[in-house]
């Protein structure tokens, strides 16, 4: 039987953590395939992952819920998992309630509420929740997952050039050098898990926390998951440099209706999120064209989000012509499995004791963190040469 592996996810009961949970038992059970899942792609059997069965679930998150109460919620408002699937594994996923802790506002800790005392107690209170967790799901290596909703984004600091300086902030209670992501990714490190920030949110993207984690040797990746119109932008966007078409305007307008189409639609919250999608283009085309990206929150989509973009561009004797296409995806399930993926990949990093930068996962993500390739092909490989299957 294959060692447990820890998943300890951060927004535990939003729609994307629920779906990763109840499918990877719905994997175990033999309910559901593997569809989705790139670390089940032939390219990368030679790695030696750990099995989707041995994943064991806790995490935390500032609401009160349970989780097969919001499986059950999904299934009825978006339209998705077959309830034959939620009622085998609803058993299991009720188990899981007892290893989610509350978690911290996307605020400053120190900031957001009088009960989360100081920074340095609001790490306690996170590492201390990891340590009971590892304990009472009986494993050893625990990756952390921050799921949880976008902060606005935190500026630079002096606090996060160094570990030194970091660890002086958080001695001096310096909220306004630490957001809940990075005090999240700090935590995680201190206690010896590997990382990985699915959000736009800063997380670990400090230099401080970098040096942190080669000390603690410990792997992180991120950030921001790519799992719909920016994918296809980095599939599509390789084709005008190679075909030596000028792209002249992109734009690009996504309509979300759950949880995150609602926080999104604070402008401090959609910054973060349109600095992580802006970077693409440039990175790909080695120009900056006329660009405009929006985000719209629509509440009647649900779980459903929908992407239209317009291309437009100019080939031979100056020639202009354009391309649109429409996107739409159900957004927990295009996320999820990317979850297990990163969960998989990163456990495997954390048990080889590699340390750093997570390169070889930049396919996952929008802005990846340690990698500037943004062209999706060239990302995919930096994936299978880790593999040795290239």
């Amino acid at each position: 039987m294959a060692e447990r592996v820890g998943v300890w996810i951060i927004g535990a009961y939003g729609d994307v953590a629920v779906t990763a949970m109840l499918g990877a038992r719905a994997i175990a059970r033999g309910l559901a395939g593997s569809t989705g899942l790139v670390t089940e792609l032939p390219e990368l059997k030679p790695l030696d992952l750990a099995p989707v069965a041995s994943l064991v679930f806790g995490g935390c998150d500032v609401r009160q819920e349970r989780v097969a109460r919001r499986a059950w919620q999904i299934h009825r408002d978006h339209g998705v998992i077959p309830s034959p699937v939620l009622e085998a594994v609803a058993p299991e996923l009720e188990g899981i309630d007892d290893v989610i802790s509350e978690g911290l506002a996307r605020e400053a800790p120190a900031t957001a509420s009088a009960a989360l005392g100081t920074l340095r107690q609001a790490v306690g209170r996170v590492t201390e929740a990891i340590a009971r967790f590892r304990e009472r799901a009986s494993v050893e290596r625990v990756v952390v997952m921050n799921l949880a909703s976008t902060e606005p984004p935190v500026p630079d600091s002096p606090a996060h050039h160094s570990l030194a300086a970091f660890e002086a902030a958080l001695d001096a209670d310096d909220a306004s050098a630490v957001s809940a992501s990075v005090l999240y990714a700090y935590a995680a490190m201190r206690a010896g898990c590997a990382y990985v920030n699915f959000t736009p949110s800063r997380g670990p993207r400090v230099a401080a926390l970098g040096e942190l984690a080669h000390a603690r040797r410990v792997p992180y990746c991120g950030s921001d998951g790519k799992t719909g119109e920016t994918l296809v932008k980095t599939a599509l966007a390789p084709m005008f440099v190679q075909r030596n078409l000028r792209v002249l305007a992109w734009l690009g307008y996504n309509l979300l209706g759950n949880s995150d189409g609602r926080v999104l639609a604070d402008p401090a919250a959609r910054e973060s999120k349109l600095a992580s999608k802006g970077n693409v283009l440039p990175a790909i085309l080695g120009y900056s064209p006329d660009t405009k990206v929006g985000i719209e929150y629509v509440p009647s989509l649900t779980d459903w989000k929908t992407a239209w973009d317009f291309i437009h561009f100019e080939g031979f004797l100056g020639t202009r012509m354009a391309m649109q296409f429409t996107w739409q995806g159900c957004d927990s399930m295009l996320a999820a499995p990317l979850v297990l993926d990163l969960a998989r990949l990163a456990e495997l990093a954390l048990r080889r004791g590699e340390a750093g930068f997570m390169t070889h996962t930049a396919c996952f993500f929008k802005d990846p963190i340690g990698v500037a390739e943004q062209s999706l092909a060239a990302q995919f490989q930096l994936l299978l040469d880790y593999a040795g299957t290239a």
